[in-house]
């Protein structure tokens, strides 16, 4: 029979629980009451607007363009450079009572007129009101069958209330990284949507891991607490938790910092939710379960009775 051995590598996560639990459910109504009060700061993908992508000789001067749009009643427009330094991608609001081809023929005028270069117009794109609708009905149902499928495969893989741990992880990680956004308002388009899809599956992986060395532990150790298996468990993931997050911290790093502010929403919400997905496995999912009475016999394998084991021996 195996007796877990306590030593002082053992990390007593369960112990901070509660402390864990108090700050979570504040991040959580914190998140709620922001995105009711302010909502999402939905980008032209969602609420419909004209994208416009123009072409200099030489290196473009991103302030000198925004200014020249901001004076001729085009406020508010986003000004980047797309793929090189010539390239500029222009995304403006929605005009009244304008076409995207009028918009386009009005910019190209504009930028041409404040400089003496030949500006080409590459293309233009215009993403209508409707199609903003559909597409953020779409994302929200992307994101809760997201959920829903990994619900059912956490189901069917583990004990139940490991499952409940394990989701309400992944709810609670959703839930505090739109919260950030909506608190500091940085727009939400379709490259965040795709991040925070991102983030449910690396953070699914990692709570995996835990829940493996859980059910793993609790059939190993039989003369082990509840509280006590699942802390040797988590702290027995902890090495690889940590390489795997930052491993994947620095490359989101050279990202949010050298990627530009075509995937800076991108790189923003991918290293925010690994952060939070990664304290989720550990206090959230482990500490759910414990909650739950999660305990060694729900976890065992069911016993099969050999054919003629209940027979008596013969005189």
């Amino acid at each position: 029979m195996h007796e877990l051995i306590k030593t002082d590598k053992t990390i007593p996560f369960m112990r901070f629980r509660l402390g864990a639990w108090i700050i979570s459910g504040l991040l959580i109504i914190a998140s709620i009451v922001s995105l009711a009060v302010n909502q999402l700061n939905w980008g032209l993908d969602f609420t419909g607007g004209t994208v416009i992508e123009v072409g200099y000789e030489r290196e473009a001067d991103l302030s000198s363009i925004r200014e020249t749009l901001d004076s001729n009643g085009f406020g508010g427009a986003v000004v980047q450079n797309f793929g090189t330094q010539q390239d500029v991608l222009i995304r403006l609001e929605a005009q009244e009572g304008e076409k995207a081809q009028q918009v386009g023929d009005n910019i190209l005028a504009l930028l041409q007129a404040e400089t003496e270069e030949s500006v080409v117009m590459r293309r233009i794109e215009f993403v209508g009101p409707n199609v903003g609708d559909q597409l953020t009905e779409q994302g929200g149902l992307a994101i809760l069958t997201a959920l829903i499928c990994i619900l059912v495969y956490i189901s069917f893989r583990f004990e139940w209330r490991l499952a409940l741990g394990a989701v309400g992880a992944l709810a609670h990680d959703v839930i505090i990284t739109l919260g950030l956004f909506s608190f500091l308002g940085l727009e939400f388009d379709l490259t965040v949507l795709a991040a925070l899809l991102a983030v449910i599956g690396y953070s699914i992986n990692d709570t995996v891991v835990v829940c493996d060395r859980i059910r793993e532990n609790f059939r190993k150790y039989r003369n082990s607490t509840s509280e006590e298996t699942i802390n040797g468990a988590v702290t027995d993931t902890m090495s690889r938790t940590v390489i795997t997050s930052l491993t994947t911290v620095l490359v989101l790093l050279a990202l949010f910092f050298l990627g530009g502010a075509l995937i800076h929403g991108f790189a923003t919400a991918l290293l925010f939710g690994v952060l939070i997905g990664t304290y989720s496995s550990i206090y959230i999912a482990s500490s759910l379960a414990l909650a739950l009475g999660v305990s060694r016999e729900d976890l065992m394998p069911p016993e099969i009775e050999k054919e003629g084991e209940d027979l008596e021996p013969m005189p």
